[in-house]
């Protein structure tokens, strides 16, 4: 997701495996637009006859022509999807339909999530790199790490292929192609699986393996925790609905329930009151208080521990919420619904918090409404003030609806569900923009302040020579 290993200044995989090298002497509207392999092949000229030069690059058709070819392509893509999944859905009957798009629904719907992170993922990089801010630096990213354009290019094919096996998946059922239907979604988790972890130096190799070995570090903390490491984990907390439709899938697949209405059994293995539900929804939170106190314990900062505190305060919300389905109606309408209530209120507020005076960096704030200091990114998003309003009162808004999808009994309507968890991706977008500028001036003073005791140390020492030399 971040960039990979180091690798030798002359080696053909200084970049991404499977990217185009990197050139300079073109135009960048050009490079951006995918044309400068065209333009890289010589001027030939026919000299025997005494022809006209002629470039490569003048049969090449232009790039806004190529970029609006492609994207009718995209949506004729979509209308057909659109259209062969409406016409197979109006083949069922009435009182199948709406089930059965509730499974296909939870198959596909972690992956189109995922999806919706990667671009989200894109933009941010792209804002980085037009303010000026190191991300490279501040992820302790090497040379071939992703750019926003790889990492936007990885977002479109994900965005192709889900939609079309869902497509797929949907059409092949509705006409009696039972087994074929159940085969699409186990085909589609198997091949992301395979592209993830595949060994050879294809698919961006090196990415790949930087952020699997990102994720080792998060799971298993026997080492000193990187602002890698926890900032991967921040985001894996928001896509804990993601990791719980995740396994539910995964489940049904393994007791081949795919394309089935045996799941619909609440009490079964695989069913809404599964207690496997709640264990991976707090697996992000439990990953990320391990990370705090492996960094408590080697720091010795206190504000660790409350960070802690924060991540444990996700905890009785899910579990609380999970207690609806194994005890009496009566005990958790008069006993355990107020407590669930009350452990949201405090979760959402002490995340909130959290987000705007330590994430953030609540003197960053008020130096902005004071307008006493110019900001990292005046001249581009956050030099206006309505933007930090909106930041700030969007981000408690969505801290308090994520409760809702931490609780696994409001999970009625999919679709409510689903925008909710879209919401909180995006909230995690914004966040991920104050979060990194935070960073990045903290390293930025450090570095400042190094200079400056250099400086000093210079100075201190020139002077004592001077006197020496007197004496």
């Amino acid at each position: 997701m971040f960039g990979g290993v180091n690798a030798p200044a002359n080696s053909p995989h200084l970049r991404k495996s499977g990217s185009r090298p990197v050139v300079y002497d073109l135009d960048e509207h050009e490079v951006e637009n995918g044309i400068e392999e065209g333009l890289l092949h010589p001027v030939e000229a026919d000299d025997s006859k005494g022809g006209t030069p002629v470039s490569a690059a003048a049969m090449m058709p232009s790039p806004i022509l190529l970029w609006r070819f492609k994207v009718l392509l995209f949506f004729i893509w979509g209308f057909i999807c659109c259209k062969v999944g409406w016409d197979s859905v109006m083949r069922m009957s009435a009182d199948k339909r709406d089930l059965f798009l509730y499974e296909a629904f939870l198959y596909f719907n972690p992956l189109l999530l995922a999806a919706l992170m990667v671009w989200l993922w894109g933009i941010n990089l792209w804002f980085f790199a037009q303010g000026g801010v190191n991300y490279a630096k501040i992820f302790d990213l090497d040379q071939s790490h992703l750019t926003h354009r790889e990492i936007w290019k990885c977002a479109t094919w994900m965005t192709i292929i889900v939609p079309t096996s869902m497509t797929a998946y949907i059409y092949l059922y509705s006409h009696g192609e039972v087994s074929y239907a159940a085969s699409q979604p186990v085909l589609l988790y198997a091949a992301a699986v395979m592209v993830l972890i595949f060994p050879f130096d294809i698919f961006y190799f090196s990415s790949r393996y930087f952020f699997l070995r990102t994720l080792w570090r998060i799971v298993f903390p026997l080492q000193a925790i990187s602002f890698t490491d926890f900032f991967l984990a921040d985001i894996l907390t928001s896509m804990a609905k993601v990791f719980s439709d995740l396994e539910r899938s995964v489940c049904r697949m393994v007791h081949r329930q795919v394309a089935t209405i045996a799941w619909l059994e609440a009490d079964s293995v695989c069913g809404s009151h599964s207690v496997a539900i709640p264990l991976v929804l707090v697996l992000p939170y439990l990953f990320r208080l391990n990370q705090c106190l492996r960094q408590y314990k080697d720091t010795g900062e206190k504000t660790t521990l409350l960070n802690a505190l924060k991540y444990s305060t996700a905890m009785p919300v899910i579990f609380l919420s999970a207690l609806k389905y194994h005890v009496f109606t009566e005990r958790w309408t008069n006993f355990y619904r107020p407590l669930w209530l009350l452990a949201g209120v405090v979760n959402s507020s002490y995340s909130f918090y959290w987000d705007v005076n330590q994430d953030w960096d609540l003197s960053g704030f008020t130096r902005i409404f004071k307008f006493n200091k110019p900001h990292l990114f005046s001249h581009m998003l956050h030099g206006r003030r309505w933007v930090y309003f909106w930041v700030i009162g969007s981000n408690l808004v969505l801290r308090c609806t994520w409760t809702y999808k931490l609780s696994a009994h409001l999970r009625h309507n999919y679709l409510t569900v689903f925008f909710i968890a879209a919401l909180e991706i995006f909230r995690r977008f914004q966040w991920i923009f104050f979060r990194v500028e935070n960073e990045w001036n903290k390293m930025n003073s450090k570095s400042h302040s190094h200079l400056l005791v250099n400086e000093i140390s210079n100075d201190e020492e020139k002077l004592l020579h001077s006197i020496n030399y007197s004496v």
